[in-house]
C-alpha cells in the first residue's frame, strides 16, 4: 500500500461523538457538561412529545404541500412534490439535491403545531430575548426544514457562523454527521472569502494529494435516528449525508457560553479598512450588546439558581429565558421580518 493510500486510509479514522439518552441527561447537566464546555453530544429521546415523530414522512409532505413552490438551497425552488419524487430516487450514483433553505415559520407554518412542545434540549434560550439585536429575535432557533436521500449532502462543510450553536434533530430515517474540532481549523483549508465554509467536501475522504493537512485530522461521528438530536458547539465543522431518506430540523443557540463569540462576530467581523467613523460605531455597539449580555447572565443565574423567585419576579424569564417553560408554543411565535440567516 502506497503512503498516500495508507493515509487516506488513516483519514477514514473517527471518534464517536458522546451518546446520552434526554431521560439520564437533566436540562442543568446539559448546559454544564456539554454546552458551556463546548462539548457535542447526541441526546436520543429528546421530543417524545413531537406529533412530527409520527406523521413527517416522505409521503406526507408529497400529499399535504405538493403544489407548494418552496426553497431547496440558496438558488434553487421547486414544487415539494417534485423534490420528494427526486429525494426517493437519490442514489450514491445519482444524488438529489438536499434541502436545506426551507425556515418553518416563513415557508411552512402548517407544521408548526407538529414540533410542540419545545424540545427542552434543544430551546434558543437567548435568541428568545428581546434584548437581542434587531433582525436575531428568533424565538425559534432559526427552526429550519432538512430533507435529502442517500447520496445527498450537505452543500459544504461548515461551522455556523456568528458564533452560535446549532442542534439537528431527527424525525424521518437515519443520518450521518462528520464534525470535527475547532482546534484543527488550521488543517480543514478554510475560504479565504468566507472562513465558516471549507474547501474539503468530503472529511472522511479527502483528496490527501489538494488538502494534505486533513490527514491531522481525527473527525467525530455519529449517527442520528427519529427523535435523537446531535448539539454542535460553536465553532465545530460539520457536515451531514443521509443514510436512507431523512428528515430534520436545525436549530439554533445563543447563550452566555457563546455570547461573547456572538458580539465579536456580529459587529466587529469585516471591519479591515473601515473608516474610522465605522469601526467607532461597530465598537460602541459591541460594547453595548456585551453589557447587555452581562444583565442577561444575572437573570439566568437567578433563573437557574432560584426559579420560585425568578417565576414571582416575572421579568427575568421574559427578558432572557433559560427553557422553554419559559417560552410560548412554536405555532404561537411572531418572527421579526427584520431576522437573518445564521450558518
Amino acid at each position: 500500500m502506497s503512503a498516500l493510500a495508507q493515509l487516506a486510509d488513516d483519514a477514514l479514522l473517527t471518534r464517536p461523538v458522546d451518546e446520552v439518552s434526554a431521560a439520564y441527561l437533566p436540562y442543568r447537566d446539559f448546559l454544564h457538561r456539554f454546552m458551556r464546555a463546548g462539548r457535542p453530544v447526541v441526546v436520543t429521546d429528546v421530543a417524545p412529545g413531537w406529533p412530527a415523530l409520527h406523521k413527517w414522512t416522505p409521503a406526507y409532505f408529497r400529499e399535504q404541500f405538493g403544489d407548494r413552490i418552496v426553497p431547496v438551497g440558496y438558488a434553487e425552488q421547486k414544487p415539494f412534490r417534485q423534490f420528494i419524487d427526486e429525494m426517493l430516487a437519490s442514489a450514491p450514483g445519482k444524488p438529489c439535491p438536499y434541502m436545506y433553505r426551507l425556515f418553518i415559520h416563513q415557508d411552512l407554518p402548517e407544521v408548526l403545531p407538529d414540533l410542540s412542545p419545545q424540545s427542552l434540549h434543544g430551546f434558543p434560550r437567548r435568541l428568545a430575548s428581546p434584548w437581542m439585536p434587531h433582525g436575531w429575535r428568533r424565538p425559534d432557533g432559526f427552526l429550519k426544514l432538512l430533507i435529502g436521500g442517500p447520496g445527498s449532502s450537505f452543500p459544504i462543510m461548515h461551522y455556523d457562523a456568528n458564533g452560535v450553536h446549532a442542534t439537528v434533530t431527527e424525525i424521518y430515517g437515519d443520518k450521518e454527521f462528520v464534525l470535527i474540532r475547532p482546534e484543527d481549523t488550521p488543517y480543514v483549508y478554510a475560504r479565504q472569502d468566507q472562513p465558516n465554509k471549507s474547501l474539503v467536501f468530503d472529511p472522511l475522504r479527502p483528496d490527501l494529494t489538494r488538502f494534505p493537512l486533513m490527514a491531522k485530522v481525527t473527525p467525530y461521528r455519529a449517527v442520528l435516528k427519529p427523535g435523537s438530536m446531535v448539539f454542535i458547539p460553536r465553532g465545530w465543522w460539520h457536515t451531514a449525508r443521509p443514510l436512507t431518506p431523512s428528515i430534520s430540523i436545525g436549530m439554533n443557540i445563543i447563550d452566555r457560553s457563546n455570547w461573547r463569540s456572538f458580539v465579536s462576530e456580529t459587529f466587529l467581523s469585516g471591519l479591515k479598512g473601515a473608516r474610522a467613523s465605522g469601526m467607532a460605531k461597530a465598537m460602541i455597539k459591541a460594547s453595548f450588546y456585551l453589557a447587555m449580555g452581562s444583565c442577561m447572565s444575572g437573570m439566568e443565574w437567578l433563573e437557574e439558581e432560584s426559579p420560585r423567585m425568578a417565576r414571582a419576579l416575572s421579568f427575568p424569564g421574559r427578558i432572557s429565558p433559560v427553557s422553554a417553560e419559559w417560552a410560548p408554543d412554536p405555532a404561537t411565535i411572531t418572527i421579526d421580518p427584520r431576522s437573518q440567516h445564521v450558518g
